[in-house]
């Protein structure tokens, strides 16, 4: 659970078909790296997302990269709702997330967004809070950053790391 100073918002990740990436995002949480960090940006079409980082940025090397589990495979996609990791390149996310706000087909692997096509990586769903989400998008910003960003007080799980994480990702 992600929790601001607007309110909670809950999460659900999907540790069948994205295990990689879930995993991933619960190394960063179980390592307290997200707390203190932001929802610092906000897009509004042709996709519709806000940004989240760590306290060290969307830039931040993190724990290192992890490899892309494209919507082509995972059978998951960039509805209302879904929650992504951000990249550059194919393989190159590390800890910054974010959050589709409305339909982003462009988003999934074939779609226009990255000249690459590969799209990104969905590995779970908003189930409570998605409107905190809408009510960000309504700050004021420049350039895309929200001013001033939301801060996350605290990220926490709400159920123990899974079985499969251990295989995923054996460093967790």
């Amino acid at each position: 659970m992600i929790s601001t100073e607007y309110g909670p918002i809950t999460l659900e990740l999907d540790h069948v078909r994205a295990p990689v990436t879930a995993c991933n995002f619960m190394r960063y949480v179980s390592a307290g790296q997200y707390t203190g960090g932001r929802f610092f940006r906000s897009v509004l079409g042709p996709i519709n997302v806000v940004q989240a980082a760590t306290p060290n940025g969307d830039d931040d090397p993190g724990l290192g990269p992890i490899p892309l589990e494209r919507t082509r495979d995972t059978g998951l996609a960039h509805v209302a709702g879904a929650v992504s990791m951000a990249r550059d390149g194919p393989d190159t996310a590390t800890s910054s997330f974010f959050i589709v706000t409305h339909d982003s087909p462009s988003l999934d692997f074939g779609g226009g967004r990255n000249p690459d096509g590969q799209g990104f990586g969905v590995f779970g769903r908003v189930v409570d809070g998605l409107g905190l989400l809408h009510h960000f998008q309504g700050f004021p910003a420049v350039a895309e950053r929200i001013q001033p960003p939301v801060t996350m007080l605290s990220v926490v799980m709400l159920d123990p790391v899974p079985a499969a994480c251990a295989h995923a990702r054996p460093d967790l």
